[in-house]
């Protein structure tokens, strides 16, 4: 090779490379500046609405079994008062806002599925009395093989049941 050809190789390949990292530079940048100039949201975990329509839209959007489906013509959801504080929360010591507890009424099933509205700064409070309390042999001759307690926000989700619908229910807790 010539020595112009080589300097004429040399001059290209530098151009090239300095091309490439004058673009990936422009790609870092703009990327950057696209993220700062997204605007930022206030964002909160609290879910809104009745704990009551919650329960429903729990019910309504879980991956639960046929037979289950068919059972819960026999669940109701009530009002959590201080008559049932003990037999369904095994305490009477946490305090909320709003509670809501869906059973079935007459069932061999040992299932119950509780949500709380408690204060932001009980939440984790409330959830460890629940831990603390809770009975999954509570039903005459049954247990509930799995007890969960979570929470998105200030609402709390405990359920005593079945392991599927137990799991089945808290991932539509955990969707809305």
């Amino acid at each position: 090779m010539k020595r112009w050809e080589i300097k004429y190789m040399k001059k290209m390949i530098s151009d090239k490379i300095g091309k490439k990292l004058i673009l990936m530079t422009l790609c870092v940048f703009v990327t950057m500046l696209g993220m700062g100039c997204g605007e930022k949201k206030e964002s909160s975990d609290n879910l809104e609405g009745s704990l009551t329509d919650i329960m429903a839209s729990l019910y309504e959007n879980a991956q639960l079994d046929a037979g289950f489906r068919e059972a819960l013509d026999s669940f109701e959801t009530v009002e959590l008062t201080d008559d049932l504080e003990i037999s369904i929360l095994g305490t009477d010591e946490i305090t909320y806002t709003e509670g809501v507890v869906s059973m079935p009424m007459m069932s061999s099933t040992a299932f119950q599925c509780v949500l709380l509205r408690v204060d932001d700064a009980d939440v984790e409070t409330a959830k460890q009395a629940l831990k603390d309390n809770a009975n999954p042999d509570k039903w005459v001759c049954v247990s509930a093989e799995t007890t969960l307690i979570e929470s998105r926000g200030n609402v709390i989700f405990f359920i005593m049941s079945g392991k599927n619908e137990a799991y089945a229910l808290n991932e539509a807790f955990q969707k809305l």
